[in-house]
């Protein structure tokens, strides 16, 4: 095993929290974040996350035992710490993602552009402290 490669254990227990998180709800029509496509959407968005996504894995592991998953998981989203945090935005942006999930907003799932969103005008004035501070650049010739 290479070291970006989750081992078959690690893939078993990111499915799990992945579905403890976000489980699907019938109410509202959406998969839960361990579905198919959201969970190999995860599988390979891993990237420069994937050691810390380990980490949180292994914890996780640990806390787990030969007790129950929801209370390891419970503890292990309860603690603080910068592999926790990797883990749950890698679960959290791959749900988002989803199509399903951005219906179930009430939102059109395309990208923003060329149609664009409407963004209300806010209060432009915010921006006269950038304005009235000198240049940080020098013109191009």
């Amino acid at each position: 095993m290479s070291d970006t490669d989750l081992t078959a254990a690690e893939i078993r227990d990111l499915r799990l929290l992945a579905g403890i998180m976000i489980p699907a709800s019938e109410e509202f029509g959406v998969p839960g974040a361990d579905d198919a496509a959201i969970f190999a959407d995860m599988l390979g968005s891993l990237g420069r996350d994937r050691s810390q996504v380990r980490a949180a894995l292994g914890r996780f592991a640990d806390l787990c035992g030969d007790g129950a998953p929801d209370q390891a998981a419970a503890a292990l989203l309860a603690e603080a710490g910068s592999a926790v945090a990797t883990l749950g935005r890698v679960i959290l942006q791959c749900y988002y993602r989803d199509d399903r999930v951005i219906r179930s907003l009430g939102l059109e799932p395309r990208p923003p552009f060329p149609l664009g969103h409407i963004l209300e005008q806010g209060d432009w004035s915010l921006l006269d402290p950038v304005r009235a501070r000198p240049k940080l650049w020098r013109e191009a010739p």
